[in-house]
């Protein structure tokens, strides 16, 4: 059997997600723990778009959250062969493929916020997803508006990073020229040359602390990269943050495993659904459309046989 993790970034959370995780004993340790970062009204505080998207908040969240859902998902299912996060979702992905514990997973979600909001520091900027046109009509528009290529999802598909006055910019052209744009709910300028800052202070970061192999194949957002030693695994984890992601190319990488089923693992759907888009031959869903985690693992075993 060979199963595949995807573990989401920013943008992906609504005050629903995930809520069976709230009952199950499982989960409580890491709730506990995600409670102590981001306070115990934090569900009901979800309503609040403004609070829910701050960059804190939400690091701290989807990090928490995706390894309490990891948690109860864990005991019911085979171990991975393949596992991968998008951006912010690496801290999970490292911590279910064995790099890390828990406490360290969420000691780095608050770090890595820190950093990053740091590097922006009296510049407001964030993230514009642009469907339609060619990577070359996209490189132009990075040019001629002053932004970074921050995630590649395709030939025609990207995310786009900068200042919000070039956002504005480059989303009134692309838009008069037919393309879908969509301002992401992300508040600073993740995956560009602005976090050159943020990636030296979060390798900083992790630079004392114990990283173990993983037990998984891990691909790692820094050039779809799957590296194994301790020094690696920082380096794609810290460097990342001023990088463009080529999430792409990372879905190649797992492809090549010969993985058989697909499960995203946190809130929303938006991995699994670009998974289908470029894989169709290999089912993927989100543990976000059932109500429980034996639901979730029925569908994986179901798919496995």
């Amino acid at each position: 059997m060979s199963l595949a993790l995807l573990f989401p970034g920013q943008g992906t959370q609504h005050p629903e997600m995930l809520r069976w995780v709230d009952d199950d004993p499982a989960a409580a340790a890491t709730l506990a723990r995600l409670a102590q970062d981001i306070g115990s009204g934090w569900r009901a505080h979800l309503a609040d778009a403004d609070w829910a998207c701050s960059h804190a908040v939400a690091q701290s969240l989807l990090t928490g959250l995706s390894l309490a859902a990891w948690d109860c998902l864990a005991p019911r299912l085979p171990a991975p062969a393949v596992v991968a996060g998008y951006s912010v979702g690496e801290l999970p992905a490292f911590c279910a493929a064995g790099v890390f514990d828990t406490a360290t997973a969420m000691q780095l979600a608050r770090a890595r916020a820190g950093a990053m909001a740091q590097a922006m520091s009296g510049l407001d900027g964030g993230l514009l997803a642009v469907q339609g046109p060619s990577a070359a009509a996209l490189a132009q528009a990075c040019t001629r508006h002053g932004l970074d290529l921050a995630i590649r999802l395709g030939p025609d598909r990207a995310v786009l990073g900068g200042p919000d006055a070039s956002l504005r910019a480059a989303q009134s052209a692309l838009q008069a020229a037919g393309a879908q744009c969509t301002r992401l709910a992300v508040q600073v300028a993740s995956h560009t040359h602005w976090m050159a800052d943020a990636a030296l202070a979060f390798a900083r970061q992790l630079g004392s602390l114990p990283f173990a192999p993983p037990r998984a194949t891990l691909v790692c957002n820094l050039g779809a990269a799957t590296p194994r030693s301790p020094a690696a695994l920082k380096h794609a984890l810290a460097g990342q943050i001023a990088a463009t992601v080529p999430w792409d190319a990372c879905q190649d990488a797992i492809a090549e495993r010969r993985v058989r089923c697909v499960l995203e693992v946190g809130p929303g759907s938006t991995l699994s659904r670009l998974w289908n888009e470029r894989e169709p031959a290999v089912p993927a869903r989100s543990i976000d459309e059932f109500r429980s985690a034996d639901a979730a693992a029925r569908w994986v075993h179901g798919v496995l046989g």
